[in-house]
């Protein structure tokens, strides 16, 4: 294929038709990772709505120059912005517009431009900009676009990168914003951002397939439970999600009006957007008194497509439809690892982030426990720093339903989610949780559950081998910094120079012939799959009673978590 430098006129409106549709037959697995059960939290369609109304505005270009196509970006995207979302994907394009209306040819040094543009154009146009959102993908994208813009020959393969640079940061949002780390999903207005440059690129490069993404960050069978942040809509601080535009403006009216009702609706609630200039101006914000918002936006001309939406209604409809889908069981686990979360997922067993290292609170526990959505959840803590906290948060639980309860029969009504009953199975280490996990029965009632994976996890012996991070001694053992040392869950029995020969002495010092039969070795993220096999192969033949196998943790801190069964 040919290399491509420049994006013509007539390219770029192919780009916006197909970034419109491209969004439009994902929107749903956009919607899908949304973690804020209001109106404007259905990001997916509401980006997709802005973008169409942007993808009509740019086929109405009579004639295609950058100059008009540019403009026709710009109000279109912000005359069909929907919801928080799509009022920023607005100021994304109207940034990215502002560099490709002044340019003669579109290459990759304009797109490079117009992404950083873009990125702080959407920046400004947030009062409190939130990090781990579709504002940091923009700006990853558009550092990593100036950064090697000299590094490519077209303008394809620039904007390959910089997807590709976008899907990442895309994965990193639930490590900079804890309810998505929390829900177990990325931002879904990043998501929806790379999507729409995937349809650019695919129109740039011929490429007529418009096939669904990959779901890997979250689809609605996992998310389905999760979206629901809120227990009660009395959690709910501004009621009513406003929305409207501010069309034929006073002639006295002056930009800094603008920024003044900007500062104004500021006192009024939250998620507050106020963006434009003389000709329109587009308002949206969360608050109590919406009534104050038009009066104020008044002042400054007419009020148009005003729509205001009541976010607890939302939350009661969505908390009867959590209702009418919660099972009876349902078990949790913490863990650290995408293979152990993998493998609790194919046991049917939800994860909340944690361990050795990362131990999460008691409200964290708790709100974990909520998406699981069962009448019972089972808690399997996998470590003795968070038995404790798992203890604290069926306790909250049971006072946070009395609280509930005592409220909603004092005012008379109310919604609220059914009280969950927590038993905390008190697991110390990862592999006891996932013997635990097999042990659970569907047929049987929750105190024979309990008391069958109470006696599951503890038929396992557990091993950690990991690298000593000080000087000490244990017993007769004496321990240097970088030693790579063998445990238990309670004692170090042995050191090393290297891992293998770690695991294999401490494989010695916990197996028992007549009451082992096998053997897991789950290896860490700083071990190869190769290595992990390697040293399979030699625990196999040193003990040929057991049955010796293999499975990815990639687990941080510990090179290998070994159990024995």
């Amino acid at each position: 294929m040919s290399i491509i430098k420049i994006i013509e006129p007539n390219v770029l409106v192919k780009m916006v038709e197909y970034g419109a549709k491209y969004l439009d037959i994902n929107k749903e697995i956009v919607n899908d990772l949304n973690v804020f059960p209001v109106p404007d939290g259905d990001t997916g369609t509401n980006m997709s709505l802005t973008m169409q109304g942007m993808c009509r505005a740019v086929e109405d270009v009579a004639d295609t120059t950058y100059e008009n196509i540019a403009k026709a970006i710009t109000s279109g995207a912000l005359k069909s912005a929907r919801g928080n979302s799509g009022v920023i994907l607005s100021q994304i394009f109207k940034g990215f517009a502002l560099e490709v209306e002044q340019c003669k040819e579109f290459d990759k040094r304009v797109l490079a431009r117009a992404l950083e543009s873009a990125s702080a154009v959407a920046y400004k146009a947030i009062s409190k900009p939130q990090e781990g959102t579709i504002l940091t993908v923009i700006r990853e994208m558009a550092e990593f676009a100036k950064a090697n813009v000299k590094k490519f020959e077209g303008v394809d393969d620039f904007l390959n990168a910089i997807i590709e640079r976008g899907e990442q940061s895309v994965k990193d949002t639930p490590k900079l914003l804890k309810v998505l780390e929390d829900a177990g999903v990325v931002d879904s207005g990043g998501k929806g951002l790379v999507t729409i440059l995937i349809g650019f690129y695919k129109a740039l490069v011929g490429d007529e397939s418009l096939e669904l993404v990959d779901t890997d960050s979250g689809s609605a069978e996992e998310t389905e439970s999760e979206v629901l942040a809120f227990e009660s809509e009395d959690e709910i601080a501004f009621m009513y999600c406003t929305e409207f535009f501010i069309v034929n403006l006073k002639k006295r009216t002056t930009t800094t009006d603008i920024e003044k009702l900007k500062n104004y609706l500021d006192t009024l609630g939250d998620s507050v957007l106020c963006v434009g200039d003389l000709s329109s101006v587009k308002v949206h914000i969360h608050t109590n008194e919406p009534h104050r918002a038009l009066a104020q936006a008044l002042k400054l001309g007419e009020v148009h497509d005003i729509k205001i939406d009541n976010m607890k209604e939302q939350v009661r409809q969505l908390l009867k439809k959590r209702e009418s889908k919660r099972k009876p069981h349902g078990i949790l686990a913490i863990s650290a690892g995408d293979g152990f979360k993998a493998i609790f997922k194919d046991i049917n067993v939800d994860v909340l982030a944690g361990g050795q290292t990362m131990n999460p609170s008691a409200e964290d526990i708790l709100k974990a426990v909520r998406r699981v959505n069962a009448e019972v959840v089972f808690v399997l803590p996998n470590n003795s720093n968070i038995i404790l906290a798992a203890n604290q948060a069926k306790e909250l639980a049971y006072e946070r339903a009395a609280a509930q309860s005592k409220a909603k029969g004092k005012n008379g009504g109310g919604s609220g989610a059914k009280p969950i009953e927590i038993v905390v199975i008190p697991t110390k280490s990862i592999p006891q949780g996932i013997s635990a996990s097999l042990g659970y029965d569907p047929t049987l009632s929750v105190e024979e559950n309990e008391e069958l994976m109470k006696e599951a996890f503890a038929m396992v012996k557990v091993g950690q081998v990991t690298r000593a991070v000080r000087t000490t001694s244990v017993g007769d053992i004496k321990i240097k910094e970088g030693d790579i040392i063998g445990l238990d869950l309670k004692d170090i029995l042995c050191k090393a120079k290297k891992v293998p020969d770690a695991v294999v002495a401490l494989v010695e010092k916990l197996y028992v012939s007549d009451e082992h039969y096998v053997l897991t070795l789950y290896y860490g993220a700083d071990i190869t799959e190769r290595d992990a096999n390697r040293l399979a192969t030699r625990l196999q033949d040193k003990y040929q009673g057991l049955e010796v196998s293999v499975l990815n943790g990639a687990q941080p801190v510990y090179y290998y978590l070994i159990a024995l069964e």
